[in-house]
């Protein structure tokens, strides 16, 4: 691959998800570190994007258009596993919990062990990973318009179903989240996911640390307004900066 084709694909690699980590770009472009290191400080210096500890930054942080689902799935994989991991340790026996869409809480559904847990979701591919449980397990799935993007379901038919539940727990995850602001790509969505939130005694956000810094379209929500957030690496100083919202587990 000659090296102007492998900056163009670093570049829509960065753009497309806001920020990415040297080790995700080494995995789509099959090059050495060494070589996506050399190819990231010559495109910063050519003003091209910024270089940040383990990857780098776009310049252009609003999302132009969002990932696909599939896209989703195979971005950041430890990650996500990470977070997961610490969610299933807060989860409690025969309490009710909702989980909203996205593919971090798609790897923590299928951690969920505890088959006296309810769940409640409106996210087509946890519910079809949980009906694995049945009858064991409990699980409602929300009806209404179903977003492609996200195979979630969201508009008046759910939030009419969500109006009258009551939840021990939510987990949410978000596109972006800038300064106090958890942000996501359409208004309906968001609306959908911040009744499930104020419908719950805990409120949990699950979001690696790529998102970080990153916009997008509509704010639904306050990150001093929920319980915690859980991330993959509570050392960083844009997780240390976020520590005066909200605790960071």
């Amino acid at each position: 691959m000659l090296k102007e084709e492998r900056h163009l694909q670093i570049l829509n690699i960065v753009d497309a998800n806001g920020t990415a980590r040297v080790s995700d770009i080494m995995a789509q472009l099959h090059v050495s570190d060494m070589t996506i290191r050399r190819d990231l400080m010559e495109l910063e210096e050519q003003g091209k994007l910024e270089r940040v500890h383990g990857g780098a930054k776009s310049l252009h942080l609003f999302r132009s258009h969002e990932l696909s689902h599939g896209d989703k799935q195979i971005i950041n994989i430890e990650q996500k596993q990470t977070i997961a991991t610490k969610a299933t340790t807060l989860l409690k026996s025969g309490q009710t919990i909702f989980l909203g869409p996205g593919t971090t809480i798609e790897i923590f559904a299928n951690m969920i062990e505890d088959d006296s847990i309810r769940i409640v979701t409106n996210c087509l591919p946890i519910f079809e990973k949980l009906t694995q449980r049945l009858p064991r397990m409990k699980v409602y799935l929300l009806g209404g318009e179903i977003r492609s993007t996200t195979m979630s379901f969201f508009g008046d038919l759910t939030n009419k179903m969500l109006t009258d539940m009551h939840f021990h727990q939510a987990f949410i995850s978000s596109n972006g989240l800038r300064n106090n602001q958890i942000m996501t790509s359409t208004v309906e969505e968001g609306c959908t996911q911040a009744l499930a939130l104020n419908n719950s005694v805990e409120r949990y956000l699950l979001m690696d640390d790529s998102k970080i810094g990153q916009e997008d379209f509509y704010a639904y929500y306050s990150l001093k307004d929920l319980t915690t957030m859980i991330t993959n690496d509570t050392q960083t100083e844009k997780i240390i900066s976020l520590e005066k919202y909200i605790p960071i587990f």
